[in-house]
């Protein structure tokens, strides 16, 4: 996996976590639920920060930041009230099936490590990773670690996204988007409004599979060129689909597209990190968590 990475002379390598998909990743991912010292499982506390020092150890980054979603109003509910509603009520899970209530611990873990972290206030977590892959991507290599495919459409010759699945890991960059849906990151957030998006609860055009919106948005160039010639598409029914559901499609877009909402809230030199040969059996320990 490594020969993936930018190998030229970069001022930097920037790791970007997407906090929470990590924890629920590790959480959910465990094989049992593990206690601490008072009885409260730290399962997900012991995964988040074992699976973070291998993605360290991987990267080998130079600096690196960690982020989480904050409790706030969240302006695509406002574009579409159907958006991410088919996530659980976790206030309403018993604390040991909640990974929220983990949180606090893994902050302890990040201050311990002196690695930045922060809740994003105003912004979702992917607009405050976009943010700093877009302000620092053009003269720094960024690796956005996710499984969330929206980080796709900011991938360059400098961004690239890990999906860590441990040994099995993969980098997604620009050729690995090209192989596997047959377009480039710039035009990956038009095609994955076409196709729609299970885990957020963003419904695409129906009958529109990855295949057919890849053809569609290569030969129309965008969503909104696509929408607004769509009397050329020459199938009868995937014409029907992009004209009836042209306001849904261009919803989907103000959704799922990625922009530079916010300047990040840490300067490159505040996320200077220095490599550690921690474990996390260790940190846990010394932080009475484990």
């Amino acid at each position: 996996m490594q020969e993936n990475l930018t190998k030229e002379n970069l001022k930097s390598r920037l790791l970007l976590v997407d906090g929470h998909n990590l924890l629920f990743q590790m959480f959910y991912g465990m094989p049992a639920r593990i206690k601490g010292k008072n009885g409260k499982s730290v399962h997900g506390v012991l995964g988040f920060t074992a699976a973070l020092l291998k993605i360290i150890k991987m990267i080998k980054p130079t600096h690196l930041a960690v982020l989480f979603d904050g409790e706030h109003a969240n302006e695509r509910c406002e574009i579409n009230c159907d958006y991410k509603a088919n996530r659980p009520n976790y206030s309403e899970l018993s604390e040991e099936d909640n990974p929220f209530t983990q949180l606090d611990d893994i902050y302890r873990v990040l201050d311990y490590l002196k690695i930045r972290h922060c809740e994003c206030d105003f912004l979702e977590c992917d607009d405050a990773i976009a943010s700093y892959a877009l302000t620092y991507g053009e003269q720094n290599e960024v690796i956005i670690s996710s499984f969330d495919s929206d980080f796709f459409q900011l991938v360059t010759k400098n961004v690239k996204v890990l999906r860590y699945r441990g040994d099995y890991s993969t980098i997604c960059d620009v050729d690995f988007l090209m192989q596997k849906y047959g377009i480039s990151p710039d035009k990956y957030a038009d095609f994955k409004c076409l196709t729609g998006d299970s885990a957020d609860n963003v419904k695409g055009a129906p009958g529109i599979g990855p295949k057919t919106a890849a053809l569609l948005i290569n030969e129309y160039g965008t969503l909104h060129s696509l929408i607004d010639r769509a009397n050329e598409i020459t199938k009868p029914k995937i014409r029907q689909s992009v004209s009836e559901n042209a306001k849904r499609l261009r919803d989907n877009y103000e959704i799922i597209k990625l922009t530079k909402k916010n300047p990040p809230n840490f300067s490159l030199d505040q996320l200077i990190f220095s490599q550690t040969d921690s474990n996390a059996s260790k940190i846990l320990k010394e932080l009475e968590i484990f």
